[in-house]
């Protein structure tokens, strides 16, 4: 599996492991060090003897790549917390088809209806209900009734 990580930090986390290395250090005090497993010193440290410098560039992250870039997703973000009826719908809800929607609209790009949660995912939104309240709803009665007739009917703790 893929560590966490642009492939810049990891080229950085290799690099700084040699640099340790080449101090003399023993891998496992490098692998501590740059927060590692000692294997992955030993195998960065004879790829380097190998191959130099260039067996520790960063490589092309592997998979398809994204259809919207950094500044598209920032973009997209702050259009979802202005809220749906800012983008034009008829209610302040936002759902994956509306957001494919907006994002369609904006830059032109189509997702998959069931793509788009992973995306909110990735953006740091979290799948949220709706609370269903009526339209009669009066919460100025509701506080009266909280303060005058609740304390009446609630149950007194046992002493």
């Amino acid at each position: 599996m893929r560590p966490t990580g642009s492939p810049e930090a990891l080229e950085r986390r290799r690099q700084r492991a040699v640099e340790l290395l080449r101090q003399h250090l023993p891998p496992v005090e490098v692998a501590q060090r740059v927060g590692v497993d000692r294997r992955s010193v030993r195998r960065w440290k004879a790829a380097y003897r190998k191959q130099g410098e260039g067996a520790l560039r960063a490589k092309p992250a592997p998979g398809r790549p994204p259809r919207l870039s950094v500044p598209e997703k920032t973009e997209l973000a702050a259009a979802l917390l202005k809220g749906a009826k800012a983008a034009g719908f008829p209610t302040d809800l936002w759902t994956c088809p509306r957001v494919g929607q907006l994002i369609a609209h904006r830059f032109g790009v189509r997702y998959h209806v069931d793509h788009i949660g992973r995306l909110l995912r990735s953006l740091g939104f979290t799948p949220q209900k709706p609370t269903r309240r009526a339209i009669e709803r009066d919460e100025a009665e509701i506080q009266r009734w909280l303060k005058e007739q609740w304390p009446r009917i609630k149950k007194k703790r046992r002493v």
